[in-house]
């Protein structure tokens, strides 16, 4: 197709899959049963990590997390006690598990003991300010440390660096579990990212159509990467916006490079008509 041709093509999918139809089978159906946005971060947060098989199962799965503690996600990071996190054990989606769960807690107590948002979580450049003692959910009951920081608001940096950042924030607390972190992709794992960039789309993304969150306001549209999953890079190689044999960080950035030509304010839109014409198998 030419550059019009493929350009128009590709917006009437996006209009044609981004539309609240799209909501119910899809994972981004577990933050929307909230209205309380930190509700909506840990939701959504694990409903993008557990994105893993078939669309019905992740959905199932999450839906089985979010009733463990008992569909109020986020007092049930501030508040809860020991004998509910007795009602995480033996939770298990693929090779995520308890051990992975409990730590994700513990991460979610720390950081939102002293934010408001979990964006802050995706900013770089920011400032140690002092220590902050929290107790991590395990059989021992082990003291874990994490920074207060200090947030500079600034929008200078890029989504490579805002995920690489994230990553080392997350496994900042002391003595976290090693096998937690194939769950934490980072580009400098030379990962696409894929379950991540998913996150921040619907977290970062502003319109109309009810699809996307836009909750939050530091990381800007224009700025992130297309998510990369199997639809996504079958279809974008079909239409000759992706070139790289490997599927990795760097396909990822082509991909979205080729995308922003036709939007540079909005290039991930795009993931709604790769993806619908992926899982629709339309291409």
């Amino acid at each position: 197709m030419q550059f019009l041709e493929l350009k128009n093509f590709l917006d009437s999918k996006v209009d044609q899959y981004n539309r609240p139809d799209f909501i119910a089978n899809d994972p981004i159906c577990i933050p929307h049963q909230f209205e309380k946005k930190q509700d909506i971060e840990i939701s959504g947060f694990f409903a993008a990590v557990l994105a893993w098989g078939q669309r019905k199962t992740i959905i199932n799965k999450c839906r089985e997390l979010l009733n463990r503690m008992d569909n109020a996600p986020y007092d049930f990071v501030l508040n809860h006690s020991d004998d509910d996190l007795k009602k995480l054990l033996n939770f298990k989606h693929r090779t995520f598990n308890d051990t992975d769960l409990l730590y994700f807690i513990s991460f979610f107590k720390a950081h939102y003991a002293k934010c408001q948002s979990l964006e802050e979580a995706f900013v770089p450049n920011q400032t140690i300010t002092y220590p902050l003692k929290v107790i991590v959910p395990s059989s021992k009951q082990k003291i874990k440390r994490l920074p207060i920081l200090e947030v500079n608001i600034e929008n200078n940096f890029s989504i490579e660096e805002a995920l690489n950042y994230f990553r080392g924030y997350f496994f900042s607390l002391e003595d976290f579990p090693h096998r937690t972190k194939k769950h934490i992709s980072s580009p400098q794992q030379k990962s696409t990212c894929k379950r991540l960039n998913m996150f921040l789309r619907w977290m970062v993304r502003q319109d109309n159509n009810g699809v996307d969150f836009g909750i939050w306001n530091t990381l800007k549209p224009s700025n992130l990467i297309c998510p990369c999953d199997v639809h996504v890079d079958r279809v974008g190689r079909l239409l000759g916006l992706i070139n790289r044999k490997q599927t990795d960080w760097r396909t990822a950035v082509e991909l979205t490079e080729n995308l922003r030509q036709f939007d540079p304010a909005d290039p991930v839109k795009y993931d709604f008509a790769l993806f619908g014409l992926g899982i629709e198998r339309i291409m």
